[in-house]
Order: structure tokens, then sequence, then C-alpha cells
């Protein structure tokens, strides 16, 4: 297959590298349209004040474009100008380091990579890895890889992303994969306030997603028993039992509905 791999944790990133080497040697045919810093949580942010450019990264055993913009960005200029017209068969976004599970996918550069991905309609898939010390991080992505080749895309729903998260823990723990849905508890945040060195006031932003509210099945409570989790996403908000509560409170009202 002809894959284009992107990332939010920027081209340099050990993970992108991972999945790169690992796609290279099932024998796929790679072109790499990664940030040039790293953008993690800039959700589906594209830039429209600043114009983009684009460096060519050449190293031994990788080479790939890197863009002074966003996942989506990348996604975007690389489909529409510098892949030069020729389609991938697949758009493969990550891997990341941290979890994209539950509301991340809100916030996550690499599902929102993903997720335009799908938008302009590509088999999409989203990679993250539990953990930021790089546990197994090759075993990952050759599990990984091997994952993207089992999917069946073509006999999948359109504009829909394939969101995989892999353990933090090492490759032989994994109990292997969970088909899931994605948890729906929200973060629980705060702000510490801490002092610079001159003693003015700023804030660190924390949070997790709390474990005693999340449900057994979900992606997030399957991924910290040590299961991969794969969970099919799509983007389509729209609350279908309240717009019908809505018809009723505004009889008025042209009620319109979707034709599939």
């Amino acid at each position: 297959m002809f894959i284009m791999l992107t990332n939010d944790d920027g081209i340099h990133a050990a993970g992108l590298r991972a999945l790169y080497r690992h796609l290279r040697q099932a024998g796929h045919e790679v072109r790499v349209i990664a940030p040039l810093t790293e953008q993690s949580a800039v959700g589906h942010a594209i830039t429209v004040l600043n114009p983009l450019r684009v460096k060519e990264i050449e190293e031994p055993g990788f080479s790939g474009l890197a863009v002074s913009g966003t996942p989506t960005d990348c996604v975007k200029l690389g489909i529409t100008e510098l892949l030069s017209g020729r389609r991938p068969d697949l758009l493969i976004s990550g891997m990341n380091a941290g979890a994209n599970v539950g509301p991340d996918v809100l916030y996550s550069g690499t599902v929102s990579a993903a997720t335009e991905g799908a938008a302009m309609g590509l088999p999409s898939l989203a990679v993250s890895h539990n953990s930021r010390n790089h546990v197994d991080l090759e075993s990952y992505a050759e599990f990984a890889v091997s994952m993207a080749g089992r999917i069946p895309w073509a006999e999948l729903p359109t504009r829909r992303v394939m969101n995989l998260n892999l353990p933090g823990c090492a490759f032989s723990a994994c109990k292997g994969l969970c088909l899931c849905p994605q948890t729906d508890v929200p973060w629980s945040d705060w702000y510490e306030e801490r002092l610079d060195l001159r003693g003015n006031r700023y804030w660190w932003l924390t949070g997790d997603i709390p474990m005693d509210k999340v449900k057994t099945g979900t992606d997030k409570y399957q991924l910290e028993q040590g299961w991969a989790t794969l969970t099919p996403l799509k983007f389509d908000f729209t609350d279908q039992a309240c717009l019908n509560e809505l018809a009723g409170a505004f009889p008025e009202a042209l009620h319109s509905k979707s034709e599939d």
C-alpha cells in the first residue's frame, strides 16, 4: 500500500520513526508529512494567519517532509499539494506518546489528523501508546502495522477513524486486542499555581480521567487493564433524541432530517 504517515509529536518523534521502520519492513511505500515541531493537544486547528513552510528531512534510513503547522495542516497540505495528486491508500497518524481515549479525541492532534484524512475520503488510523517512556515501542509498532493490514477498510462505512491505543506495559504483558467503545467520562482538570524566578504567578494544567467513574469495557478501562483497544469513531455530533425534544418545544419550526 501507499501510506501517508503523520503525527502530532513532530517529525523527529520516536513513535513516528518506529512506525515508519515497520511499515517499510512490511513492504509498504511510506510518505511522511508531519509537523516540524511538537503539536500535542492542538486538536483540529488549522493555520490561517501564517504561511506554511515545508522542510525536507533526509537522514540515514529516513526521509520525510516537515511542515511548519499543525497535524491537520499536514494532512490538508499533503493531500492537496505535496503528494502531487497521488492519493494514499491509507493515512496513519502516530504513534503518539500517550493514550488518546474517551474525551482525548477532542483535544488530540493525532486523532484530528486522522479525522481530517477521513473527511477527505481516506481510510484513516490513529495510533497511540499509553507510555511516554517508549516501553517496547518497536514491538508495538510492529503490532500496529499488523492491525492496519487486517482492518477490512473496504467494508467499513466512509469517513470513519479507527482509533488504536496500545498499553504502556511490556509487549509480552499485553493481553491482546479489545474492540470497545470510548469512555464518556470527562477529564478532571486542575491548575497548579507556581511562581517564576521573578516572583510572577503562572499556572500549569494537570489532571486525569478519574478511573472510579470509568465504565468497565470502555477504551480507558481496557487500556489500563493491559489491552490494546480499537475503537471506530465517527464525527456526526448531532444528538437526534435532543433534536426530537426540541421539535416538541418549537412546533412552529421546520424540523429537518438528513437524508442518508
